[in-house]
């Protein structure tokens, strides 16, 4: 459509931006650019940048800065309601999108470490029910990963998170590698980067859970410095405690030991040693669209290392 002066005056509405309309009603919302940025989780040069390529295109002020904050001007206060129903109309528009692809409720059933479920998990499920707030989030802790692997395989979940499944039978995405990391007495006073001779001078205390006992029991039996080992333990959090109070030094995940108490000095291992973070789900499944809305709000909280996931729905 051409921009006849007569009837749509001296700019071309078409040219703006939802996001600068959006940034407008958030700035309007909370009050500063920086309450704004942080709500959109935006840099708050881009919601300035923004609001000014809004103002350039209409030809008016829209936000006055004080010390007290942002505050619309008498036009933005008129122009601000129009805004805010182009935002309405848009999440119609995106429901009745979602309804058609069957993301208006249903529930994702997930496995998770509780590691994962408190590091990775709280984000990408803010996220997801910022789109779909009617989806539902089942999450199932385990500390074994034999039983994470059997709920995917008898159908008990939808979608692990958790270290990476190796059958054929999985699809799988690598989210991050996480290092182990040495736990040290709050008395340890030597250098951050570890050799096995300074490791053997304490009690070591080691996990008793599968996966985790058999890497750290693999990776000790390969070197030739014996370190014994003093206590094998469940729970990180008994593990942390003892290394608090003297007792010896742990090896752990980094995710499995933050946060870290306030005194324990964190060392690294002489060499590298790290467990494979990832989403898995069963290829053979029928995997309903939120599912796949999940993965790919859990890809938009951090970054998968490996194949792009499939288009949702």
């Amino acid at each position: 459509m051409k921009n006849t002066p007569g009837l749509l005056g001296r700019f071309n509405p078409y040219r703006i931006k939802i996001s600068q309309l959006l940034a407008l009603a958030t700035v309007a919302d909370e009050g500063t650019f920086s309450a704004a940025a942080l709500a959109l989780d935006l840099s708050q040069s881009t919601v300035s940048h923004a609001i000014a390529a809004l103002e350039n295109e209409l030809g008016v002020q829209l936000i006055q800065r004080s010390r007290q904050g942002a505050q619309l001007t008498a036009v933005g206060e008129r122009i601000l309601p129009q805004a805010r129903a182009i935002l309405n109309h848009l999440e119609v528009m995106a429901q009745e999108a979602n309804r058609e692809r069957g993301l208006e409720g249903g529930t994702v059933r997930i496995a998770a470490f509780r590691s994962m479920a408190t590091h990775l998990l709280p984000n990408a499920i803010a996220r997801l029910h910022d789109l779909y707030p009617t989806i539902k989030i089942k999450i199932t802790e385990y500390d074994e990963f034999y039983d994470v692997e059997r709920a995917l395989l008898t159908g008990q979940v939808d979608i692990s998170v958790a270290e990476l499944p190796k059958g054929e039978e999985f699809q799988t995405w690598e989210i991050l590698r996480d290092d182990y990391l040495v736990l040290l007495p709050p008395s340890y006073s030597g250098p951050t980067q570890l050799t096995w001779e300074q490791l053997a001078g304490y009690p070591l205390i080691v996990s008793s859970v599968g996966a985790c006992s058999h890497r750290i029991h693999d990776c000790l039996h390969a070197v030739t410095t014996h370190l014994p080992i003093a206590y094998e333990i469940r729970e990180d959090s008994t593990m942390i405690s003892m290394v608090k109070q003297g007792l010896g030094v742990t090896i752990l995940p980094r995710l499995a030991a933050e946060p870290i108490p306030p005194g324990i000095k964190v060392g690294q291992l002489p060499c590298p040693l790290y467990r494979t973070i990832g989403a898995a789900l069963l290829k053979s499944a029928l995997h309903p669209p939120a599912v796949y809305a999940f993965l790919d709000a859990l890809r938009q909280a951090g970054a998968f290392m490996h194949p792009a996931l499939p288009a949702s729905g």
